[in-house]
């Protein structure tokens, strides 16, 4: 059984078809790279898997660990695995990071059965995983994201990711807006998180994110549909030539 199983969403946005029959199957210890020109589905794929308001699907059904998301809402699909790592993250004013991530994290772990964290216990792990991002103690003091660089509000994403061990990460354009410095210390943290009993999607535009997080598969997206899947060979191909030769092919 797939960690993940997205079968044949179709998604409409204001009339507009975006999601046209995505179909595609995430397994434990896989890393999936989504790639597409502007305009293809990519973010829309995101926030569907998410369940962001407005997005739920016309067709089609999405299964995390055999179990249907597609009733479920946002807080329900974090509780039981799913997160998303936003390409622009939401700035929450008055919500302190040490709390916030407190908060997530015991949710979780309630959701799981599992005994929360107290606080001594909390902030011990949570400085362990943030000194892995470069996340200081006054960052997590600060209000979660306002007033962050970009390339902070990053790695707090990728200590939210480490914190919450979910079960599939989806990182929509995780690259977007990083210098070199800062691509790399978000991608050792992905990395650090992958193991045998989780899975990532990467959603990118670029090959430069896939010399970091290496891919197992990379599918690419065009007009809502997948129109080729291959290993992380098509990224260079992509890199290449582009996007055109292959839509034009499909």
């Amino acid at each position: 059984m797939s960690l993940l199983e997205i079968r044949n969403a179709h998604l409409k946005l204001d009339g507009k078809n975006i999601l046209n029959g995505v179909s595609l199957s995430v397994n434990k210890g896989e890393v999936h790279a989504i790639m597409g020109p502007n305009g293809s589905g990519k973010s829309t794929l995101s926030y569907m898997l998410a369940g962001r308001d407005g997005y739920g699907l016309e067709e089609g059904e999405i299964l995390l660990d055999g179990n249907s998301l597609s009733e479920m809402e946002a807080d329900e699909r974090a509780r039981s695995g799913l997160f998303l790592a936003f390409q622009y993250p939401v700035e929450l004013p008055g919500v302190a990071g040490m709390s916030f991530l407190r908060e997530a994290v015991n949710s979780r772990r309630k959701f799981l059965g599992e005994q929360e964290l107290n606080h001594l216990a909390f902030v011990k792990e949570v400085r362990k995983e943030a000194s892995k991002m470069f996340v200081k103690d006054e960052m997590l003091k600060r209000a979660v994201n306002v007033g962050f660089s970009g390339g902070e509000k990053k790695r707090f994403e990728i200590l939210q990711m480490a914190m919450l061990k979910p079960r599939v990460s989806i990182l929509d354009e995780t690259d977007s807006g990083l210098d070199v410095d800062a691509l790399k210390i978000v991608s050792d943290g992905v990395n650090d998180q992958r193991n045998n009993d989780n899975a990532i999607v990467v959603i990118t535009h670029y090959q430069r994110l896939l010399d970091y997080i290496v891919p197992d598969f990379v599918h690419i997206l065009s007009d809502g549909v997948i129109i080729k899947s291959g290993g992380p060979e098509l990224a260079l191909e992509v890199e290449k030539n582009g996007y055109t030769g292959l839509i034009n092919a499909a």
